[in-house]
């Protein structure tokens, strides 16, 4: 909730741009911690070779990978996007001399 406060009522695009990181790394970590179970163990299956007898596997023993990997990929798309945001924002700098949203906005206006 913090860095949806920081992006809604900040008007320095720098603070808006902090705000939205603070929210993606917010949401990696939910992700993260609901992939995780109590007592389960990593999906790694041996198998055995010779004639003993094939067990069921079974499923709920087991952590889901899946949010994980999903994150690893939320995580590389985070850092590119406060890399594009950040170059955006000294763009901005340099045209309108400001970071300040209010400013730049009568700026546009004025034409």
């Amino acid at each position: 909730m913090v860095g949806l406060y920081g992006m809604i009522t900040k008007n320095n695009l720098i603070k808006k741009i902090i705000g939205m990181n603070i929210f993606q790394t917010a949401i990696i970590l939910f992700f993260i911690s609901i992939g995780a179970k109590k007592g389960a163990t990593i999906p790694i299956i041996i198998h055995t070779h010779g004639h003993e007898a094939q067990t069921m596997i079974k499923a709920y023993n087991y952590i889901n990978p899946l949010p994980h990997v999903l994150m690893l990929t939320a995580i590389v798309v985070s850092v590119a996007t406060l890399g594009v945001a950040l170059a955006l924002a000294i763009m901005v700098y340099r045209r309108f001399n400001t970071l300040e949203e209010d400013e730049i906005i009568t700026e546009i206006k004025k034409g």
